[in-house]
């Protein structure tokens, strides 16, 4: 046993030095992409929430309040925000989050923030259409499809969280790719907790290639306190919308929660240049 651990300590070590917080399409048009104006885009962010449980074991909502405030994001796919037995009700304060952050959930059936958990906020848009689909596999698991209007543009936003099991998380992948197809070919984003850290031959994710990408923006989020697994995603179709891809790492989220959020910078051409 004392083996066993001493690799496992040494492993991680090997580990710490190589820890990606940041994945970049192009320096150059990180630069130009800062220089765009406000409606040519829109910050995007994914949180496993760990339905408000912290680090240190306490149910604190108004911390996870905080730790999305400090995101600044227009868009915000959380997972795990609902009970999950019961009537499922929602786990979080929405009007001092709308206080805060300006941030409004897109509604759903139920007493639930979400759907299985999947909580979709905006600000400054207008959701059009929302689809609540269940994923398949052992365990109940669901995804959020939203519709909506935003200043930058028409998109489609999926959050979602997959299953545990590899087997499910490849059928659940194939559900989200049929859900994914939207008849006025409006962008798609999908969101979430992926459990899926592999991104060989035996990844799930591979079912996402070559249609949604980018598939290498792998950056480890979990554990909060020291991350190591890439299992939170933010991927597009087209696959290359996304310029930048962040780990949201602060001394509040390592402790609201056991993942750390990431965020995404996210670019659509205006409408003129999209039909050239």
């Amino acid at each position: 046993m004392q083996d066993t651990e001493h690799r496992g300590l040494a492993r991680i070590r090997r580990l710490r030095p190589v820890r990606v917080s940041t994945w970049t399409k192009d320096r150059h048009e990180e630069r130009a992409a800062l220089a765009r104006p406000q409606d040519a885009g829109f910050l995007a962010a994914s949180y496993n929430i760990h339905k408000a449980v912290g680090r240190d074991g306490r149910f604190a909502p108004a911390r996870i309040v905080e730790v999305i405030a400090e995101l600044g994001a227009d868009i915000v796919a959380l997972q795990e925000a609902d009970k999950r037995f019961g009537e499922r009700a929602g786990l979080l304060d929405l009007a001092a989050l709308q206080e805060r952050t300006g941030l409004v959930p897109v509604p759903v059936r139920g007493k639930g923030h979400g759907w299985h958990g999947n909580c979709v906020l905006f600000r400054n848009g207008e959701v059009t259409e929302t689809r609540e689909i269940v994923l398949p596999g052992v365990e109940p698991r669901g995804a959020l499809v939203v519709d909506i209007a935003l200043p930058a543009g028409e998109v489609r936003i999926i959050g979602a969280h997959l299953g545990l099991l590899r087997h499910s998380r490849s059928r659940q992948v194939e559900a989200l790719i049929a859900a994914s197809r939207p008849a006025d070919g409006r962008p798609v984003f999908l969101m979430g907790d992926f459990n899926e850290w592999r991104l060989g031959k035996r990844s799930a994710l591979q079912g996402l290639a070559p249609q949604f990408g980018p598939l290498q923006a792998a950056i480890p989020s979990f554990p909060a306190r020291f991350p190591l697994l890439a299992l939170d995603r933010i991927v597009s179709y087209p696959s290359d919308l996304i310029e930048a891809v962040e780990l949201h790492d602060t001394p509040l989220a390592r402790m609201a929660s056991d993942h750390l959020p990431i965020k995404a910078r996210i670019h659509l051409p205006r409408p003129e240049s999209a039909s050239r």
